[in-house]
């Protein structure tokens, strides 16, 4: 079985808006999934305001998006589903949140099955028969007031707690940092040390002499405790040299 193949599935029902699509799709990227399914969109498919909201996301979701006709056509493989709804249904169904739907289908791929994360259309969200079709709810513990989220923002809420586990715990792989974000290394700290131990010396710093050694080392010690960007190397150095300019 792919990777792809064990990645749930997220399937949006009837939606009536093609730019709510595309923030959809752009959710599902941020946390690397890419298997959508469309149910009836409202105004046909493809759409190219979903294609323009979705920038990045066009070519690894919406163009492999699959468009169904009804919600049972749209459960194709599907072992598990999960109805999403903020609202009380009178259907009795086990209600999970994010974070415990996240683990159920941790579950079911362990058991070689696969979930779909069912989302509404915008204006009511999903019917009680659509409900029905599902094995469970999703609902987010929300301002009781004020329950209503937009469809990116259910798609980007399921997705992130979906991904914990499977993507990299730093923002953004070091390589695609910008230096102000990557941390120096030793040797870049050893040899901003030496750097200023020389300028220090030639100041007449370290004196007097027999107080030197412990002088440098509590200075060694300080500079490994800081936590120092590449960025920040450089502009210390740069900071001494303008410093001790002649």
């Amino acid at each position: 079985m792919t990777e792809t193949a064990t990645q749930p599935v997220i399937i949006l029902t009837r939606p009536q808006m093609g730019e709510n699509i595309g923030a959809a799709a752009r959710a599902m990227l941020n946390f690397g999934l890419t298997e959508m399914r469309l149910v009836a969109p409202r105004d046909g498919w493809p759409n190219p305001k979903a294609v323009a909201m979705a920038s990045g996301a066009a070519g690894r979701v919406l163009d492999r998006a699959r468009v169904f006709p009804t919600l049972d056509a749209a459960m194709e493989g599907i072992t598990y589903a999960f109805a999403t709804t903020a609202r009380g249904r009178e259907l009795t169904k086990p209600v999970f949140t994010p974070e415990t739907a996240a683990a159920r289908n941790r579950d079911e791929i362990s058991q070689g099955g696969r979930c779909a994360f069912i989302f509404g259309p915008e204006r009511a969200g999903l019917e009680n028969d659509d409900i029905a079709r599902a094995n469970a709810i999703l609902t987010v513990p929300v301002n009781p007031d004020f329950p209503s989220l937009n469809l990116g923002q259910a798609v980007l809420l399921t997705g992130y707690e979906l991904s914990r586990g499977a993507l990299p715990d730093q923002p953004m792989p070091t390589h695609r940092r910008p230096a102000g974000e990557v941390a120096a290394d030793r040797v870049e700290i050893q040899k901003l040390a030496d750097h200023y131990e020389e300028k220090l010396g030639d100041a007449g710093y370290f004196f007097p002499d027999e107080k030197a050694p412990s002088m440098k080392l509590n200075l060694r010690n300080m500079w490994s405790r800081m936590p120092l960007t590449r960025a920040d190397v450089q502009v210390l150095h740069g900071l001494l040299r303008q410093l001790t300019r002649r």
